[in-house]
């Protein structure tokens, strides 16, 4: 792919078994982050773990790296990430990890070389926020959760 939506990511490996993220699919839009362990990592039922994956990352101002759970551990292991999309920010340089938790009701083993996560590379706008005695109305105005019904 050679557009005007491609940006390349500079990758330093880390760790001996880190990988640099990988698209399996030609349209995939996140890349797979993958464990870089010296051992297996045990994630028992309802606790949280950081998963190393060997690897800095150096994305370019104007945009953010998104780590987002695998679908397949999320449906199959209950494994997700639990602040998703977890944030990369364009001025980080170090270690990418990836926050695992388990919903499940079993150990789950994470293993070097499996893939744990997916990165998104998304461009960010910056705001100017500015205060103000009143805000326009809307339809729904200051309705919060659960507020547009059900449909």
């Amino acid at each position: 792919m050679n557009d005007n939506r491609q940006v390349n990511i500079g990758v330093k490996l880390l760790h001996p078994s880190a990988g640099v993220p990988e698209y399996k699919t030609l349209l995939a839009a996140g890349a797979d982050l993958r464990a870089a362990l010296d051992a297996p990592m045990t994630i028992e039922p309802g606790a949280t773990a950081l998963v190393p994956c060997g690897l800095a990352i150096a994305i370019p101002a104007g945009y953010e790296g998104q780590v987002r759970p695998r679908s397949g551990l999320a449906l199959k292991a209950h494994l997700t990430i639990p602040n998703s999309p977890g944030t990369i920010d364009a001025d980080y340089r170090g270690e990418v990890k990836v926050i695992l938790h388990n919903f499940g009701r079993e150990p789950f083993v994470v293993e070097s070389g499996m893939r744990v996560a997916q990165l998104v590379i998304a461009p960010v706008m910056k705001a100017d926020f500015i205060v103000s005695e009143s805000l326009n109305d809307t339809e729904r105005g200051g309705g919060g959760f659960g507020s547009t019904g059900r449909e």
